[in-house]
């Protein structure tokens, strides 16, 4: 004991000493909190400063960010308990039984995000100087705190955008403060600082981890699964504060606890707030549903999850008026985060052992009894493999475990495909996700069918199901239902170079075999496809799959083992056949078999489009393809020379995004035999206007039945209570909601689907069957709804319509995408169809 206090005593010293080294924000920065933004370096370079002279912190680089910059948390707390820090970290994973063992250690983890939103701006500000009083060893106060809690703190959850926005503002801002908002520097140019990179929206990838941000976050978060997760945010400069408990829809699978400490840290809060006189608002707005937030995901994983979302934002730069007068100043914007920092480190303190008894108690309970409705789910092991293994990464990335399901018949479940419940059986292909494990919750979270909707009004979709994402024949049992053995992931097989064969063929089944045929592409490798299955040698191969032939492909040098080489680096299995004549289908020189053209691709962005679907394409082609793509804008569009190019895709936009002159050249270039493909809202370019089939009726009659059905609910409405009114107006769009959409298998935009595809709606678009074009995908009928919010007024004009499809324009071709494809890049089974749509069609 002397010797734990002798140590105890020269840590303090030692403390101490080092901390008259330290200078405040002030004094190293150059300027008081809130005069100016800080760019990212010089935040990075101040946590290091402290943490060369504080022991009681620790600065790790996590990752790094898509432009260089780097990911870094600090973690700091007593020097008792810095020196237990292993210790601790292992114990809260026993305690969630990801390691097994019993704990020594009581301490819980509070971690603290900010800026995942760049141009929400004072996060990294505030994160700045809630370090230097939470490190300070002089404040009685925090250092009292940290002895029961360790808190990690990230300052820059997107040091991309937050860099977009910082100098962009320090470029444009005023000398003197200038708080009228229509001056330059309170209206940011496209595509804004919010998102990062790709433009991703980073607060809403915590569960996919399809940026690099997220994969390195994620990694170091399920290392320590706090006990409690602040995520720190800017809202709209007119509203004040805001902090939990959250707004309805809640989650189910949320414990008494999560929402008793969610109101124990709102109450406490707002006892600083209304000392300092502060306007704040609780319950509204902000839900707890959609799984991937900076709360519901650690929600999700046994912690208190919590937004906190100061009033600014962008718009509010230093300082500008809201809408009674007030100057929204950076400086108090900084202490409202600030107080909130400070109050979630007093209460952890104040709660340490129940934070610690019921985080245990979350696991403990959910991995021997699962709270919600199902138990187990099955993926088939006849889905297609591709997406199968695409599933299991995410699966791995997020700690979820499956197993073998084993031979097992007569079960009952809940079948996606149909979504109605039917018998099955399984076999040694089969997967199981059982929710008797760790992360229990949040396997139940991602797999379930049909989330409990407790209130329409919520902040984002409402239905995820990964076998719909993915496109997998899947089943969920409400009993409880456990693997057989463990999942053994096969090796690899290489391919090895033998005697060259008339052909290779592969399969084509998804993002890898896509990513594949870019690399061939861009190698010069001549590459083509069968317009109708067929079978050779013994084998038998759908139409779509990709045939890369002996013939043709001379001139490559070293050609057996370039196509080889490119195969096993994407780990894609290559049949050969030593025949071009076909036991079955269309031989190998038939007009059928189409050759693959690299096609030169070009992404239209800028003022009107949507940044996050214009990102999400961006982000595909360069990180999942690995292909070229070139960047045009909106405003430059009437000025381009669009004959580079052979493809152009559209993401959604808004109306006046193009200009007449830019829409007439576009459609010039279509003419003359381009491919344009249009996603979302773009189609309203094309839509009712003459010169193009795609229409929102198909007859008179069907359109004048839809008028009759609007003015009823119309007349309805102009009844209904004013506090209705938000409820109303959504009542006419879509929120995620998921649609079976029958696909043309022997289509090229069908290839690879299995003749099924299911679309994620977030809009209220309905189109009509083309008359004069090819629909490849359709909702049949009202019945293909599987589950997610969509509004009365539009849930049954939705059957028998256009979700995918094709009308030719001249020499050229326009492909009709209605709902985006590649919503948030975790919509995998979308991002085939739209490779169908840039290398198959057309050719």
């Amino acid at each position: 004991m002397k010797k734990l206090i002798l140590l105890t005593i020269l840590a303090i010293s030692t403390s101490l000493s080092s901390w008259s080294q330290i200078q405040t924000p002030e004094q190293f920065l150059g300027y008081k909190p809130g005069d100016r933004f800080t760019p990212h370096h010089r935040m990075v370079d101040y946590f290091e400063h402290i943490a060369a002279n504080n022991p009681n912190v620790k600065l790790i680089q996590y990752g790094e960010t898509n432009e260089k910059r780097p990911l870094i948390v600090a973690i700091l707390s007593s020097a008792q308990n810095m020196a237990d820090l292993e210790q601790i970290r292992e114990d809260n994973l026993k305690r969630a039984g990801i390691l097994d063992g019993a704990p020594s250690t009581s301490v819980p983890i509070n971690w603290m995000s900010f800026n995942v939103h760049g141009n929400e701006s004072v996060g990294m500000e505030a994160a700045i100087s809630s370090f230097h009083t939470l490190a300070d060893p002089t404040n009685a106060e925090s250092q009292d705190w940290l002895k029961n809690q360790v808190i990690i703190i990230d300052p820059c959850i997107n040091p991309d955008g937050r860099d977009r926005y910082s100098m962009w503002y320090n470029q444009k801002m005023n000398t003197i403060l200038q708080p009228d908002l229509q001056s330059v520097e309170h209206s940011e140019p496209w595509p804004g600082g919010r998102a990062n990179h790709y433009l991703f929206d980073l607060n809403r990838d915590w569960a996919w981890q399809v940026q690099v941000e997220s994969q390195a976050r994620m990694k170091l978060y399920n290392e320590w699964l706090p006990q409690l997760h602040l995520d720190f945010h800017e809202q709209g400069i007119n509203n004040p504060f805001y902090m939990a408990p959250a707004a309805e829809p809640l989650h189910e699978q949320l414990t008494q606890w999560q929402h008793e400490f969610q109101d124990i840290f709102g109450r406490n809060t707002a006892k600083y707030f209304d000392e300092a006189g502060r306007f704040y608002f609780t319950k509204e707005r902000f839900d707890l549903l959609y799984p991937s937030y900076g709360d519901s995901y650690p929600m999700f994983n046994g912690a208190i999850g919590m937004t906190i979302e100061q009033g600014g934002s962008g718009l509010a730069g230093l300082g500008g008026y809201n809408a009674v007068g007030d100057t929204v100043t950076l400086s108090s914007r900084i202490e409202g985060h600030y107080t909130a920092a400070m109050s979630a480190a007093e209460v952890t303190s104040q709660n340490a052992e129940k934070l610690i008894s019921e985080f245990e108690k979350f696991y403990k309970d959910n991995s021997t009894n699962p709270k919600g409705k199902y138990k187990a789910f099955v993926i088939k092991g006849e889905s297609n493999p591709t997406q199968i293994a695409k599933l299991l990464e995410l699966l791995d990335k997020n700690g979820i475990r499956y197993g073998k399901a084993g031979s097992k018949s007569g079960l009952k479940g809940f079948s996606y495909g149909t979504g109605k419940n039917e018998s099955f059986s399984t076999s040694e292909q089969d997967i199981i996700i059982s929710a008797f494990q760790p992360k229990s919750v949040l396997a139940q979270v991602l797999f379930e069918p049909n989330p409990a909707l407790h209130d329409s009004i919520t902040y984002d979709i409402t239905s995820w199901a990964m076998p719909y994402a993915y496109g997998l024949k899947a089943f969920a049992v409400e009993t409880r239902l456990d693997a057989s053995s463990a999942y053994e992931k096969k090796p690899f097989a290489a391919n090895q170079v033998g005697k060259t064969p008339v052909a290779y063929l592969a399969a084509w089944q998804g993002t890898r075999d896509a990513a594949f045929l870019s690399a061939l592409l861009q190698e010069g490798i001549r590459v083509k496809f069968n317009e109708f299955d067929f079978e050779v040698e013994g084998k038998s191969f759908p139409a779509g799959s990709l045939l890369i032939t002996k013939g043709g492909n001379e001139y490559v040098p070293n050609f057996d083992a370039k196509v080889v080489d490119i195969a096993n680096k994407h780990e894609v299995t290559l049949a050969t056949t030593m025949s071009g004549y076909m036991d079955k289908g269309k031989d190998f020189g038939s007009p059928n078999i189409r050759m693959i053209k690299a096609p030169k691709v070009a992404l239209i962005g800028g003022e009107g489009t949507s940044s996050l679907n214009y990102g999400a394409i961006w982000h595909y082609f360069e990180q999942d393809l690995n292909y070229p793509l070139t960047n045009l804008e909106t405003s430059r569009m009437s000025r381009y020379d669009l004959r580079k190019y052979d493809v152009i895709i559209l993401p959604s936009l808004w109306g006046s995004a193009l200009t007449e002159a830019a829409q007439k050249s576009l459609m010039e270039w279509v003419g003359a035999g381009g491919k344009l493909i249009a996603i979302d809202q773009a189609l309203s370019l094309f839509a009712d206007k003459e010169g193009y089939g795609l229409k929102t009726f198909g007859s008179d009659d069907e359109k004048k039945a839809a008028k009759e059905v609007a003015d009823s609910l119309a007349k309805a409405e102009r009844l209904a209570p004013y506090q209705e009114s938000e409820r109303l107006a959504i009542s006419g769009g879509a929120a995620g909601a998921i649609y079976e959409v029958t696909m043309d298998k022997t289509h090229p935009l069908g290839y690879g689907t299995g003749g099924k595809y299911y679309t994620l709606k977030n809009n209220s678009n309905r189109y009509a069957y083309l008359n004069n074009g090819i629909n490849a995908g359709v909702i049949s009928s009202n019945n293909a709804h599987r589950t997610g919010y969509i509004g009365y007024k539009i849930k049954s004009t939705m059957g028998e319509s256009m979700a995918i499809g094709v009308e030719n324009s001249g020499s050229g071709s326009i492909i009709y995408f209605v709902d985006d494809p590649v919503f948030r890049g975790f919509w995998e089974s979308g991002k085939l169809v739209l490779s169908n749509a840039v290398f198959l069609v057309g050719q």
